[in-house]
């Protein structure tokens, strides 16, 4: 009697273990797979003009998030900010003129969890490199994250811990003018906001995709145990 009491115990908490396992792995895989900072669209064209979006839905570590320096690289022929009441902005430039930095500070600190976006009007020029990378510095009430690894040769860029926003550059059309232009030379921060939007979206997909894997891993092992218990009675 006192064995078979032993068993149940055991297999009970094989249950327990198996079904929190599960759910733990559920709710931290997709809050991985959505901790970094993004950039919409994440594509432009040679010689044209764009409204980029940096999105984060995240702090460090839980903390607020009190500011994003973005640092702008080399190939952009101009850089405006997107004024925004939420942000005060401080503009940097190099020995050029250009634009060489742009720190958005929150005027309030955005909880964590909540979603943050500061945005910017880039021109590129013909000689603007096949890709864009724009290192970021997020600063929380306490510590920051740098998202400034960029993905080497053959290396897959999700699988880096910290990466950068990175924007691909197609070449221009035959007729100058590049695929995107329409919306973006008139810099519409509402076109910006739905792709970032629908790029959250596809994010949010992903984090329920992998949420549910952890899930059937759970229900894997209270199959497991259920197994196990019926082998031992």
């Amino acid at each position: 009697m006192r064995s078979t009491t032993r068993r149940n115990i055991t297999t009970r908490r094989n249950l327990a273990t198996g079904l929190i396992g599960g759910a733990v792995l559920a709710l931290a895989i997709p809050a991985m797979a959505s901790a970094h900072v993004s950039v919409s669209p994440d594509e432009l064209t040679a010689g044209d003009h764009g409204v980029l979006t940096f999105s984060f839905a995240h702090g460090c570590d839980n903390s607020p998030t009190t500011s994003l320096k973005v640092t702008m690289p080399e190939g952009l022929a101009s850089v405006a900010p997107t004024m925004d009441s939420d942000w005060t902005i401080d503009v940097e430039k190099g020995d050029d003129g250009l634009v060489s930095a742009v720190t958005y500070t929150a005027v309030t600190p955005v909880p964590n969890e909540l979603r943050g976006a500061v945005s910017m009007s880039v021109g590129l020029d013909e000689k603007t490199p096949e890709s864009l990378a724009f290192p970021v510095i997020q600063t929380c009430v306490e510590g920051s994250s740098e998202w400034t690894q960029l993905a080497e040769d053959g290396e897959d860029p999700h699988s880096l811990d910290a990466p950068a926003p990175v924007v691909e550059v197609a070449d221009a059309s035959a007729d100058g003018h590049g695929e995107h232009d329409s919306a973006a030379e008139a810099g519409d921060a509402d076109d910006a906001d739905s792709v970032a939007a629908d790029e959250s979206g596809a994010s949010n997909a992903l984090g329920t995709a992998l949420g549910a894997g952890g899930l059937a891993a759970g229900i894997a092992a209270l199959i497991v145990s259920v197994l196990a218990y019926r082998r031992k009675a």
